[in-house]
């Protein structure tokens, strides 16, 4: 596991150093909120180069200011339907799961049953959870499993809350696997034009954050 990088004090960062208000800042960073507005992006395959800095599963995810969020939609029944796509942010209002969940989901019969896979850059923020765990419980023909790159902040209680009532509501949380990150590189990120495509070569630490995240996972939901 690469060594946790030093975070600079509020101080240095022109916040003040109060607990109280630390604390207050601390909750609105757990739900990514009070952000300015950015444009939700959506396609069908994203560009290499996003895949590999923000999907990378490192445990401190400096600089990593988005979420990219793949998904594939099977529709249950005679006629066998899968569409699939990826939507990304920029921790807005708007998240990318409730970019899905506002623009996807109303696509879905409510009559038929679906199974919804996302491959996400990191695990959802708290509103985001109970964006999830209140669709869940309205939607029950839908079946959804979330496979994460990362963890995102879930050292908190209040995460670690969110995750565990989303395994409630019906949610299958995953950490991805390295497998995960090489379907992901064949089914949603773009290849150059006029060239082969090129096979998915892991990073050197890939494995052993798997497992760093695996374990805390476990830790979390048990």
């Amino acid at each position: 596991m690469a060594e946790k990088q030093e975070e600079p004090s509020n101080t240095q960062n022109g916040e003040p150093d109060n607990a109280e208000e630390g604390e207050e800042k601390k909750k609105k960073k757990l739900r990514r909120e009070d952000l300015p507005p950015f444009e939700i992006v959506t396609g069908e395959r994203l560009p290499a180069i996003f895949f590999k800095f923000q999907f990378r599963n490192v445990e401190y995810s400096s600089g990593r200011n988005k979420t990219f969020l793949c998904y594939v939609v099977e529709t249950q029944g005679r006629e066998s339907v899968t569409s699939r796509g990826y939507l990304e942010d920029e921790h807005a209002a708007a998240h990318a799961e409730m970019a899905f969940f506002n623009t996807i989901l109303p696509k879905c019969d409510s009559s038929l049953r679906y199974n919804i896979t996302w491959y996400v850059s990191s695990s959802p923020c708290v509103t985001c959870a109970e964006r999830i765990i209140e669709t869940l419980k309205k939607n029950k023909n839908l079946r959804l499993t979330i496979m994460v790159g990362r963890l995102f902040m879930w050292e908190e209680p209040e995460m670690q809350a969110a995750l565990k009532n989303m395994k409630s509501a019906g949610c299958k949380l995953r950490i991805m696997k390295p497998q995960d990150f090489e379907y992901v590189w064949q089914n949603f990120v773009e290849q150059e034009e006029g060239e082969e495509a090129k096979d998915f070569v892991p990073w050197e630490d890939i494995q052993e954050n798997f497992n760093y995240y695996e374990e805390k996972l476990a830790e979390i939901l048990h």
